[in-house]
């Protein structure tokens, strides 16, 4: 097998003029080429009037040999890139594994759990698939909160009512990401996603894929309990020794992946009286902002017909603070992705087709302990302090503002050219009541300078929304080589615990976690 990288055709080629590149590439006859796979598709659009697709192409020839001694540039041969599944250890375990959370990181610990026979038991707050559509939806209708199944908790985590971007940035020598893309696609995700350069599924298709991995570990042996919380542990000697669910049902628990996601704020706090090892790190906050996708697109891709456009901008101001893009949706919603009573959070969403009118994206601020507190909890007290303001200042719907108010420091009273497209209910305000001077100051200063890299980026008729405060954790659980925490038996993984950033890197952590328990233990018997 060899691998063809830099093969680049115009935006409206064909499979024939693929084959007949590749062909040239590899200086061969088609009698020569047995098959081939895509790798990788990009866009390259530096220059606007000549706008390609680049691959990269993985293809099995005849006398491979001889074409690699030709040394033909962008030409070398394929790497064996599979994912190796651990060998269990010679450990007896005690009790059964327990994994609390059901986002990426915890299904997909499952997932190689109940592979290899350890019938894992899955802990979610929230409600199963059906039950948290119809949820979410009501709350977007009516504003009624369930805080224990929303746009945050219930199945699959909160990544389910996102974009379902699997794009990631870590190198990947264990071909772990590989494997988790291949698990998607085995569950109903487009076949796609293996080799686009900035895959994403969408909300619309990412609940059916996450319900079919759901019912694929239950089918292999492993247990799933929707409407269950973890509401208490129990250790002797440092050592976990049973687990509480929902206030009244102990559990005998020696293994616990806590994969809880970074709005169980109630969950550390339990976990902190407990004497679990938790320490406040960095993070961002900020607004979504809306912008017509015509606009995004013509910036990007000039007059071309391509699929929806994204982009990424980073700033740092003059303060040297950094100001960036966040979880960009093209053709997507701004949505209501609150969990707690009287407190308001916002996410942005996308489904698969991106159709929308709009494009949306974070703006955030980085902030740090010097900014919050160095106390555990401390960021989660600066973020539920902004929830608060922003729900206030919304009367409890999504607080809105045109940027150029924003800038003058001057309530909205009307909406001007561009569509307000939302999932919830939003309100008219200044949205500068919610946060300190100098994240408003960051924010201004970084739109401003964004508006100089995508022309009508700072537009003055840009929508604007508050508050995003979840976009990363606000604490980290450190954890040893072994992957486990000082309390020995809980093993923190995922998003939540500060190992992640995203659907594919949470996935990643939860398998690393498994690998670790199954190289040191044995099934139960």
């Amino acid at each position: 097998m060899l691998k063809i990288r830099q093969i680049k055709l115009n935006i409206n080629h064909n499979q024939n003029e693929l084959t007949n590149k590749i062909l040239k590439k590899l200086k061969i006859k088609e009698k020569d080429l047995i098959n081939y796979q895509i790798i990788k598709k990009s866009i390259d659009a530096r220059d606007k009037q000549n706008i390609m697709y680049v691959y990269e192409i993985n293809a099995n020839i005849k006398n491979e040999n001889q074409i690699l001694k030709k040394h033909i540039n962008d030409i070398s041969k394929a790497e064996n890139e599979t994912y190796k599944i651990p060998k269990p250890g010679k450990k007896q375990l005690k009790s059964k594994i327990i994994i609390v959370g059901s986002g990426p990181a915890g299904l997909f610990a499952g997932y190689l759990l109940a592979k290899l026979k350890y019938k894992p038991l899955i802990i979610e707050r929230g409600e199963d698939i059906e039950n948290r559509a119809k949820t979410v939806e009501n709350f977007w209708k009516t504003n009624k909160l369930n805080p224990n199944s929303n746009v945050q908790f219930g199945a699959g985590g909160a990544g389910t009512f996102s974009d379902g971007k699997l794009n990631t940035n870590t190198k990947d020598k264990f071909f772990r990401n590989k494997e988790i893309l291949k698990i998607f696609v085995k569950h109903g995700a487009p076949e796609e996603i293996l080799y686009l350069n900035n895959p994403h599924i969408g909300t619309d298709i990412l609940k059916k894929v996450i319900k079919n991995i759901i019912n694929e570990i239950k089918k292999m042996g492993g247990e799933i309990k929707f409407n269950t919380c973890l509401t208490n542990i129990n250790t002797k000697n440092n050592k976990l020794i049973s687990i509480e669910l929902n206030n009244k049902q102990i559990i005998p628990c020696n293994h616990l992946i806590l994969a809880t996601g970074h709005s169980s704020r109630d969950t550390f706090e339990m976990l902190l009286n407990k004497g679990l090892n938790i320490i406040p790190k960095p993070f961002a906050v900020g607004i979504r902002i809306q912008h017509p996708q015509a606009l995004i697109n013509k910036a990007q891709y000039g007059n071309a017909h391509l699929p929806p456009a994204s982009y990424k901008l980073t700033y740092q101001t003059k303060n040297k603070r950094g100001v960036y893009s966040f979880c960009m949706c093209p053709g997507g919603y701004v949505v209501n992705a609150s969990s707690e009573k009287n407190t308001l959070a916002i996410n942005g969403m996308s489904n698969h087709a991106r159709d929308s009118e709009n494009a949306n994206s974070a703006i955030i601020v980085t902030i740090s302990p010097k900014d919050f507190g160095s106390l555990p909890l401390d960021g989660i007290k600066f973020q539920r302090n902004l929830e608060t303001r922003a729900y206030q200042i919304g009367n409890g719907k999504i607080p809105i503002q045109l940027f150029s108010n924003f800038k003058n420091n001057q309530e909205t009273k009307q909406l001007k050219t561009i569509k307000p497209i939302f999932k919830g209910n939003y309100h008219l305000t200044n949205i500068r009541n919610i946060f300190p001077d100098y994240i408003n100051e960051a924010l201004i200063e970084g739109i401003t300078h964004f508006g100089t890299q995508i022309k009508g980026f700072d537009n003055n008729d840009a929508i604007i929304a508050a508050v995003e405060s979840r976009t990363s954790s606000p604490i980290k659980i450190p954890r040893n080589e072994n992957f486990t925490s000082n309390i020995e038996g809980i093993y923190p993984a995922g998003e939540g615990a500060g190992y992640a950033g995203g659907i594919m890197t949470s996935a990643c952590d939860g398998l690393k976690v498994a690998e670790e328990i199954i190289k040191t233990y044995k099934q139960k018997e």
